[in-house]
């Protein structure tokens, strides 16, 4: 049944109407209607959306859920909305574009609170006139803040900052039965925080979040290198870590294409090595992966460090002012079954290679390598079982490494097929979590591991 059909066909229900009505009373008319094509979450279509002014009607829209026993799933931009497990359902769909905003901190403080449906690119916009940021570079185009911390997203400044989740100082939300909670200020509070990041809104509806600032760096470089080989990229990743040049971020492209590296002759690689190449982009050969490091700081010391290693990594590195074209995107599009591997850094090469022989050819993989964080793409075509068997093969790898492959997105299909989060360590805290936050299940319920 499509969405809007099965709006339609809600209205004939007991109450139906009652809830239309209450729902334009509390948003405004224009900001409440039955749902559409378009409003779905991962395939489950929806009956109603809201979209309240404020956390006040935010309170009120899950009070008239729980009254009438709705689900509520949240949405910010919808970036990731197809991300995870698909809800069990979604009556309500509660859009968070008017719960946006920046706090009224004064210019140079550490602090700033940022409504949860504020896009990311307006805060960054608005604090750079201060000269401030938050480091924070989330990949998806559009996102919200509120939508990068439900589903725990994090881009390349990791490396040095920690995720967003990890830059919290507090959050405030809205729980199940609409009360408004402030949590923060302490480690109880920071933990139940934290505990809402990457939850897909099933323990919470965030409203506001409260992150460290700092000032914008001067100087910014990225030292680019080619490469052909997830061992060569360990050996690499190895030893700018151990030169001690403080990156805020080491990133890795290894597309499908990349293969053996291409015999070269001595003439060649003391060319590549020679340091004039230092103040412009490595281009490297076509098919060859790329490692590429991010070094902020002063300029002249910036400067400096890439500088060392250019030398450290020797290839055809090579020094740029702006980020590489594939920075702060994912290996996966749409259709495509998205996989997040996560493995201690040492062991990153193995898991490429396991995903490689289970897949039968080199698949896209992209992310943090100096924190052992990739995502990689299989084809949306693959049939769903060998999906599953590719996923049964590489877990049984990263098992004895204490890794993991998440699948983040995926056809209906796969969905149906395949056990997308495989073991989870923390699922009794989350199910905990869940029973104390949620107990009639109202909350995005199914949109958990486990089924939560």
């Amino acid at each position: 049944m499509t969405g809007m059909a099965a709006a339609a066909s809600s209205t004939d229900r007991p109450g139906a109407l009652d809830i239309t009505r209450r729902l334009t009373e509390i948003c405004g008319p224009p900001f409440a209607r039955l749902a559409g094509p378009a409003d779905e979450v991962a395939g489950r279509p929806a009956r109603w959306v809201a979209v309240p002014g404020g956390p006040r009607a935010a309170a009120d829209v899950l009070r008239l859920a729980a009254r009438h026993d709705l689900s509520v799933v949240p949405r910010g931009a919808g970036t990731k909305i197809d991300w995870g497990a698909a809800p069990d359902r979604v009556d309500l769909m509660l859009d968070t574009g008017r719960l946006a905003g920046i706090g009224h901190e004064p210019p140079g403080a550490p602090a700033a609170e940022v409504g949860a449906g504020t896009p990311l690119r307006a805060v960054q916009a608005t604090l750079e006139r201060t000269g401030q940021r938050l480091a924070v570079d989330a990949p998806s185009p559009g996102a919200t803040l509120g939508g990068v911390l439900a589903a725990g997203e994090a881009g390349p400044l990791r490396h040095r900052h920690g995720s967003p989740c990890d830059q919290l100082l507090g959050v405030r939300y809205l729980d199940a039965d609409g009360e408004l909670v402030d949590a923060g200020g302490g480690s109880a509070g920071l933990e139940l925080a934290r505990l809402l990041c990457g939850s897909q809104g099933a323990l919470g509806v965030l409203v506001s979040a409260t992150l460290r600032v700092q000032t914008v760096p001067a100087g910014r470089i990225w030292v680019t290198r080619p490469v052909w080989t997830p061992l060569e990229v360990h050996d690499l990743v190895r030893t700018v870590l151990a030169a001690r040049l403080d990156p805020a971020a080491v990133e890795l492209d290894l597309p499908a294409g990349a293969g053996p590296r291409p015999r070269q002759d001595g003439r060649a690689e003391s060319m590549a090595r020679h340091p004039s190449m230092t103040g412009r982009a490595a281009t490297g050969p076509a098919g060859a992966g790329r490692l590429a490091v991010l070094l902020e700081g002063g300029p002249a010391d910036v400067a400096e460090r890439a500088d060392r290693l250019v030398t450290l990594l020797g290839g055809r590195s090579g020094v740029s002012h702006s980020a590489p074209q594939w920075w702060r995107r994912y290996p996966f599009g749409p259709g495509d079954t998205a996989l997040r591997i996560e493995v201690p850094i040492a062991d990153l090469h193995a898991a490429v290679y396991a995903l490689r022989d289970a897949a039968g050819a080199p698949v896209p993989v992209r992310g943090s390598a100096g924190l052992g964080v990739v995502h990689a793409a299989l084809p949306g075509a693959m049939p769903p079982d060998r999906v599953a068997s590719i996923l049964a093969a590489v877990r049984g790898v990263l098992l004895a490494r204490q890794g993991r492959c998440v699948v983040v997105s995926a056809s209906p299909a796969v969905r149906r097929a395949v056990d997308l989060w495989g073991e989870l360590a923390g699922l009794p805290r989350l199910r905990a979590a869940k029973e104390h936050l949620d107990p009639h299940r109202r909350l995005a319920p199914g949109r958990l591991p486990g089924g939560l």
